[in-house]
């Protein structure tokens, strides 16, 4: 058995973590050597106690990396280690990196440049547009879009980035076969194709309340920045959030309306020095040293130069009633002669077309991008 098929191993073996590993690799050299050890020479290791040295003395001989390899194939994924020259530097640098990711696509050089975006799973339609529209600019400047593939947020932040022709990177909760959540599979196929659905979980290891919270150092360490839609003060991105300011990387939040609870987590960040997000020129304004001025520019002249938006009538109806300005939704319904819930459903349509946006007091105003780039 070569290192590489040593950190298979040691990745499948329940209870020992990438620290653990890399504090047995310092003592006994490799990681081949670990599989190897008898009991006494594996708790000379810093940290490494009895308990720890009998579940890898009792494990290692039930695990084989090249069935464990076979089962990923079947899935359609492959097995990086830090060995191998994929697997992502940005990684490397973390206190505890994955000792195994399984992978679905690729991940290449220029993944580097990446931002992750993170938010509840129950975000409002401004939550959902705001993650779709910066998701679709960041890819449009050439970042690549990193989430978690969950519900909400994430689903709008991986399709964002997907209609902009973008880059982005999945980092599942579970393994690589046990997608969660199920409805998502399609959206994880297109993933794949355009960018890596990832996971460092064993074969087999379905999602559970501790694996999400583990899997967050992965979003942030790929990543340059992290930014929060939306989040309660104590919500699950918000472990994401602390995994990104334990690495050192840049934390960002959107602003909501007060009296929104998913703005509380975004709100708490930005009195804390968190930077505070109303565009994407926010975002590059933070790296504006690593990217060229040319490609900050790309969106803007892409979105100017953007096709018709294909509309439907109830749609185009609601379009021309903003065209001179802003209203609120009361106003716009009685504008176009519809009822409030037939309105709500195709102001979400539009939000997610990038068409409309939605402001405080329930205003609702024409994306200004639009107002160029638009033909009725």
């Amino acid at each position: 058995m070569q290192d590489r098929e040593a950190y298979i191993v040691l990745n499948m073996i329940d209870g020992l973590g990438p620290v653990s590993v890399r504090r047995l690799v310092e003592r006994l050299g490799t990681p081949k050597a670990i599989l190897e050890a008898d009991r006494d020479t594996l708790m000379e290791a810093h940290g490494v106690g009895e308990k720890m040295a009998l579940k890898i003395i009792v494990q290692r001989d039930q695990l084989d990396p090249e069935t464990e390899i076979n089962k990923a194939a079947d899935e359609g994924a492959r097995i990086i280690t830090q060995l191998d020259d994929e697997y992502p530097e940005a990684l490397k640098s973390i206190h505890d990196p994955p000792l195994a990711l399984y992978v679905r696509g690729s991940l290449l050089p220029s993944d580097a440049k990446a931002l992750g975006i993170v938010g509840s799973r129950s975000t409002s339609h401004y939550g959902l547009s705001a993650a779709d529209r910066l998701a679709y600019q960041l890819a449009q400047t050439g970042f690549t879009v990193v989430s978690g593939l969950a519900r909400g947020t994430d689903t709008a932040a991986h399709s964002g980035a997907l209609k902009g022709k973008g880059r982005t990177i999945a980092v599942l909760g579970g393994a690589i076969d046990c997608l969660y959540p199920p409805e998502n599979d399609g959206l994880a196929a297109k993933i794949a194709n355009h960018g890596a659905v990832i996971s460092e979980y064993p074969m087999g290891r379905q999602v559970d309340r501790m694996t999400f919270p583990y899997r967050n150092r992965i979003i942030s360490g790929l990543s340059m920045g992290v930014l929060l839609i939306e989040s309660t003060v104590k919500g699950g991105s918000m472990h994401t959030i602390d995994a990104a300011m334990e690495q050192g990387r840049t934390v960002f939040a959107l602003p909501g309306r007060i009296d929104m609870p998913g703005a509380r987590g975004p709100h708490r960040l930005i009195k804390n020095g968190a930077k505070l997000v109303e565009s994407l020129d926010d975002i590059l304004e933070e790296f504006e040293f690593l990217i060229p001025e040319a490609e900050r520019q790309a969106p803007a002249a892409e979105t100017a130069a953007r096709p018709d938006v294909p509309l439907t009538e109830a749609e185009t109806k609601i379009v021309e009633a903003l065209w001179g300005e802003a209203l609120d939704v009361d106003s716009l319904a009685r504008a176009v002669g519809m009822k409030s819930y037939e309105l709500s459903g195709l102001l979400l349509g539009l939000e997610m077309k990038r068409v409309v946006c939605m402001r405080p007091g329930r205003m609702v105003e024409l994306a200004d991008d639009l107002r160029t780039g638009f033909r009725s």
